[in-house]
């Protein structure tokens, strides 16, 4: 009864915290936020902060800064003054402010040498698990020729190599965001591994193999076949829960098998073109 409880609470939170990223460009007082949870305004504070580790306002803010983050590093051409209006700051000033108290960066230095790995301390602070149903499709894939950037190293300093692999993009349309699929592999789990361990592939898929380059990126195949496919809604750093239930209940209940490959992600579309709640994301597991 207990954990019912608990779960129902989580689902509220959870359920701001959408509404939350999906408005982000709107005022977002308590009293509003405490009726979307069905919550008495006296106590959403305290239930807020026990479910997430922050406060609401303080998570608003992030949320903010985070999108504001994204927007500096990955569309350069927007002007910061516009970033800090969207973000809910009166002026530039005011926002850089903000900025760097929170990242020790003032927007204009994050946008020229982004210190990702610092950022990441401020967004572990969020303790926020979805706890939503594994819903586990079986399908059929091709086999998917992709340009593929390898990052090795610290996950928190991934953003970095996207950066990298979205320049070689831009700059030689062999894959096009635009009308080319995106993946990502990670070749093991940074939750478990050391961070100078850590191996993820960054894909983007080609028809023909990559043309010899100086940013790193060569070709490489993603396998065809048989597959167990989750689909994610929703932050990218919330998929490790649904990961761990599909080894833990799906698979030895399943009666499957997997090949000798990681799991891959197919991202559908991206942050922050849209909200992070409205992320889509595609988990594969390739099946003998």
């Amino acid at each position: 009864m207990v954990q019912k409880v608990s779960q129902e609470y989580s689902t509220k939170i959870i359920t701001v915290c959408d509404y939350i990223s999906s408005h982000l460009d709107h005022e977002l007082n308590v009293e509003h936020l405490s009726q979307i949870a069905h919550s008495s305004k006296y106590h959403f504070h305290r239930q807020f902060q026990v479910f997430t580790g922050v406060n609401v306002g303080k998570y608003i803010q992030l949320m903010r800064l985070k999108r504001a983050s994204y927007r500096l590093v990955f569309h350069p051409c927007e002007r910061v003054t516009d970033i800090a209006l969207d973000a809910g700051f009166e002026n530039s000033e005011s926002f850089s402010r903000a900025f760097k108290k929170a990242f020790n960066h003032t927007p204009t230095q994050f946008r020229i040498a982004p210190n990702w790995q610092a950022w990441s301390l401020e967004y572990d602070k969020v303790n926020l698990i979805r706890n939503d149903n594994v819903n586990v499709e079986l399908t059929n894939r091709d086999e998917v020729k992709v340009a593929v950037f390898e990052h090795h190293g610290n996950p928190q300093a991934l953003n970095n190599s996207v950066q990298r692999f979205i320049a070689w993009r831009k700059e030689t349309q062999e894959s096009p965001i635009a009308n080319s699929q995106t993946f990502g592999v990670p070749f093991n789990d940074p939750n478990t591994v050391p961070p100078e361990q850590f191996h993820f592939d960054i894909c983007g898929s080609v028809l023909e193999n990559v043309k010899s380059n100086e940013h790193g990126i060569i070709t490489k195949t993603l396998p065809g076949g048989h597959f167990a496919k989750i689909r994610h809604l929703g932050s990218h750093e919330q998929m490790n829960d649904k990961i761990y239930q599909f080894y833990r209940d799906w698979l030895p209940e399943s009666g499957e098998e997997l090949i000798d490959f990681p799991l891959f992600f197919h991202y559908i579309n991206f942050f922050p073109e849209v909200p992070e709640s409205e992320l889509v994301t595609d988990i594969y597991f390739a099946l003998k």
